[in-house]
């Protein structure tokens, strides 16, 4: 819990891109916010797919490095392309969520003034949530792109379903080798996206770990398993695999990955700093969102 008094004074504005923007709530938050900041910026996309005008706008990356905190109006998705250019820029992030599920963006829409004004006064319980980042190599360990997830990197298969085969090293143990759908690597903030339906464990966002996921494995003994935050994943990809397999990044970007190839994974130093309202609870969180019993 943060009990230092902060004014943030710039806010930046990012929405969704997807889906149809929430224009009401992010209007009624331009309004509200007005006589209690300095300056509010508007993300370049987010502000042409409303129509807002008279009000500063910014590209993303721009606007991350002019700005004391970031509002994310939409879902869980929303928040983690947000992510990506927070943690760099060190800048914190609070969600409003206009989602289907909002683990991550968990302020109300309909009633979000209390909460933000709290916030902006800097009465918030701040966590620290791990990103990772995935570094991609030919079969000739050529470098082709990098990658930072918030929730998860993931191997799969190409455009035509099949198993895919790859070995799993562990800081350079030889862990396995395993023949299935493909292989999440998800941070305990994802632990309760993609890995959850794939039969992964549920990782509390504070743990300082990483799970590996197989996804629909050919042998029943290949499951689920959990690391060190700090340990640094390897997957090899089989040279004698059918196709080329992906690898995307929070299932946002998604590139081929050759046979022969391999996936470098592990968690980037920088954390993202995501804003809470003080009656935040995680384990409300998930009894809501998963519809768990209460009596």
């Amino acid at each position: 819990m943060n009990n230092t008094p902060i004014q943030f004074k710039r806010i930046g504005i990012m929405g969704r891109y997807r889906r149809i923007l929430p224009h009401d709530t992010v209007q009624a938050i331009i309004t509200f916010l007005k006589p209690h900041v300095e300056e509010i910026i508007v993300e370049t996309e987010t502000a042409r797919l409303l129509q807002i005008d008279h009000i500063n706008i910014l590209p993303r990356q721009a606007l991350a490095k002019a700005v004391d905190l970031i509002l994310v109006v939409g879902g869980d998705g929303s928040l983690l392309g947000a992510a990506k250019v927070a943690v760099t820029a060190k800048i914190p992030v609070v969600g409003i969520n206009r989602g289907t599920l909002g683990f991550l963006t968990d302020i109300h829409p309909d009633h979000f003034e209390k909460d933000l004004l709290a916030v902006l006064n800097g009465q918030y319980y701040q966590e620290q949530r791990t990103l990772i980042e995935a570094h991609l190599f030919d079969e000739n360990n050529q470098q082709l792109q990098n990658f930072l997830a918030l929730n998860d990197i993931v191997l799969s298969p190409g455009i035509i379903p099949h198993l895919v085969k790859f070995a799993t090293f562990i800081d350079n143990h030889f862990v396995c080798q395993q023949r299935a759908d493909g292989l999440i690597i998800t941070t305990p903030t994802g632990s309760t996206a993609y890995a959850l339906s794939a039969g992964g464990s549920i990782l509390h966002p504070g743990l300082n770990a990483l799970a590996l996921v197989p996804m629909f494995p050919h042998k029943l003994s290949s499951r689920p398993i959990v690391v060190a935050g700090h340990s640094e994943i390897r997957l090899e990809i089989g040279a004698d695999n059918d196709g080329d397999p992906t690898v995307s990044a929070d299932g946002q970007e998604r590139v081929t990955i050759p046979r022969g190839g391999s996936i470098v994974i592990k968690s980037l130093s920088a954390k993202l700093q995501l804003l809470h309202p003080l009656n935040y609870d995680y384990y409300e969180t998930l009894r809501s969102k998963l519809g768990w019993e209460t009596t």
